[in-house]
């Protein structure tokens, strides 16, 4: 099993990681969505939110863009990354991934 997080802002998968409205995690077993949750996370603080992700037990994030300081937490916690992620649905985002179609551009946060 695996578990997935996509940042969400005004429904899409959010272009800033530590500006998002809520979290979507998505358990994933025999490469489906098993089960989905929306989280609110806690006020942001520098370096809280990548602790907080891998303690709602995730493996993987998938964000439109990531500040290296989260992506350096996240890599000390053996949380993946798939950075520049579209502005789509996170549902979209997470099957096209599974799928291996997911197409990521270019890192949109770039502090």
């Amino acid at each position: 099993m695996m578990k997935i997080a996509v940042p969400v802002t005004s429904g899409v998968v959010s272009s800033h990681f530590g500006h998002c409205e809520i979290f979507y995690f998505a358990t994933i077993e025999n490469n489906k969505i098993i089960k989905e949750e929306n989280i609110t996370p806690p006020e942001h603080e520098p370096g809280l939110y990548p602790k907080w992700v891998k303690s709602q037990g995730a493996d993987l994030v998938i964000a439109g863009g990531m500040g290296q300081k989260a992506r350096d937490l996240f890599d000390q916690n053996q949380v993946k990354q798939v950075v520049g992620a579209p502005n789509v649905a996170p549902k979209q985002a997470i099957e096209e991934y599974l799928a291996g179609n997911l197409q990521s551009g270019s890192n949109s946060c770039d502090h």
